[in-house]
């Protein structure tokens, strides 16, 4: 796949887009400080500095920036392995991927007390990453993910555990949301075949998600959001149904989604301070918005007019999402360019035989 094809919610990735979503991940991987640590200690002894306690991901200001950091890095020299980042971006990979680095990360993972650590959103990224390593045709990516592996496992152990335990989903628009972090973790375990994980991950979405109607999408956003409590979870759904009973679904979930409209029916988030790192979040939600409608749109079959509505308003929420994916602040540096690239590279979209695949398994 050559970046020059890509185009979604109405923005080409160029290779000079690309790179600039390249560098900001190169300018954080390993950069330590400022850090954020969510850390349980047991002793005096487990007082490190991030590069000690976690010694791969330790870089982009908290763990699961710097996972999907990586996964950009690995996203972007994969569909463009000539463009002028791609070492850099390799280097960044080899650097990071080692045995002994994972080893240090499940054994940090594996303490008492860490159980819930990163679960889900850190956890979900981590799979992804691992799916992208999977899907390189490359030595060096498969060196990395067989490194990775290990880690794969405690994550996929980790949500495993886990979800038959929630009586009920989390419907926040941040970090413990439930709806997004299925999506990914069901992407990685289709991808790794996994049969057993999805079928999981399948169940539990279904009991949770599937009786839903009426979902305020008035009462959003909160102010903290980088999610869509309600479109991250039509996108969830959309990954567990066949077109048309997806369709039947969504007019009971969002009954007031309308047919052939423009992008008004869903005003785009407004971003009041960018250097305020939880204000920032709004424009990784209009990035999420942007590529959970394009997701629904898919699911939809190819007459449903609601799919020029939910087009015209990820075209407007990828936009302005887009204008604040810059170097200026930290606060969002670390972060955002790894939403735009999930956005931009149609991560998470069926299409082709992958597409076919999906369908299949859900039709049986």
């Amino acid at each position: 796949m050559s970046l020059a094809a890509l185009a979604v919610a109405g923005v080409m990735l160029d290779p000079a887009l690309a790179g600039r979503f390249a560098d900001l991940a190169l300018a954080c991987v390993h950069r330590e400080y400022p850090n954020k640590i969510a850390h349980v200690l047991n002793e005096d002894a487990d007082a490190q500095p991030p590069r000690a306690l976690t010694p791969v991901f330790w870089g982009c200001f908290d763990w699961h920036s710097s996972v999907h950091g990586h996964w950009l890095l690995a996203r972007l020299a994969r569909l463009e392995p000539g463009a002028d980042f791609a070492p850099a971006a390799r280097a960044a990979l080899a650097r990071s991927l080692t045995v002994e680095g994972v080893a240090g990360e499940v054994a940090y993972l594996s303490a008492p007390g860490r159980e819930g650590f990163e679960r889900p959103y850190g956890l979900a990224w981590l799979l992804q990453l691992g799916a992208e390593l999977r899907e390189w045709d490359d030595p060096e990516a498969r060196r990395w993910a067989a490194a990775l592996a290990p880690l794969e496992a405690v994550a996929a152990r980790r949500l495993a555990e886990w979800m038959p335990k929630l009586a009920y989903p989390i419907r926040s628009g941040e970090h413990s949301q439930t709806a997004f972090a299925f999506g990914l973790a069901l992407d990685w375990a289709r991808t790794a075949g996994e049969v057993e994980l999805a079928a999981l991950i399948e169940l539990t979405s279904r009991k949770l998600y599937l009786d839903d109607r009426d979902c305020p999408l008035g009462y959003e956003p909160s102010g903290h959001d980088f999610l869509s409590p309600c479109l991250a979870q039509a996108d969830l759904v959309r990954r567990l149904l066949p077109p048309a009973d997806f369709a039947a679904w969504l007019h009971g979930f969002l009954p007031a989604l309308p047919e052939d409209a423009g992008p008004e029916w869903l005003p785009v988030a407004r971003v009041t301070d960018r250097v305020d790192g939880k204000l920032a979040h709004i424009d990784g939600l209009n990035l999420s918005r942007a590529w959970m409608l394009e997701g629904m749109a898919a699911g939809l079959p190819p007459g449903d007019l609601r799919r020029i509505s939910l087009r015209a308003a990820a075209a407007a929420h990828a936009r302005a999402g887009l204008e604040g994916v810059s170097d200026a602040h930290y606060a969002g540096s670390h972060w955002l360019g790894s939403f735009a690239t999930y956005l931009v590279t149609g991560r998470g979209l069926p299409s082709g035989a992958e597409a076919g695949r999906q369908q299949a398994q859900r039709d049986q």
